[in-house]
């Protein structure tokens, strides 16, 4: 079942400008392979029946560093997009920072 807060509102086919994340986007790219190899260890450590307190320990350091990424994704969206709305646009900061309460809301799960 799909719901409306499960699809975003806004992509960037949207919006001319380039994305918040642009200046970043290669170190979120190298964060985002690394943490794609270390669920292939996961995934490795399972198929050699490997201890589950080892196999569970590589999932959360998975995890963590996935949320790292996120943050560092929504760090650049508010520095990038969100304050420049706000600086040009009354009507697109408003929606903005809908967009960001929406997602904070889903990422907390509220």
């Amino acid at each position: 079942m799909t719901t409306a807060s499960a699809t975003p509102r806004h992509s960037h086919e949207q919006h001319s400008q380039a994305p918040g994340y642009a200046v970043h986007k290669a170190d979120h790219l190298a964060r985002l392979n690394k943490i794609e190899g270390q669920i292939r260890g996961v995934s490795r450590m399972v198929t050699d029946d490997r201890y589950c307190i080892d196999v569970l320990t590589q999932i959360s350091a998975a995890s963590r560093a996935l949320q790292e990424v996120a943050l560092g994704l929504l760090d650049d969206h508010v520095r990038g997009c969100v304050t420049n709305a706000a600086r040009t646009d009354p009507a697109q900061a408003e929606e903005k920072f809908e967009e960001l309460t929406d997602t904070l809301r889903r990422a907390l799960r509220l």
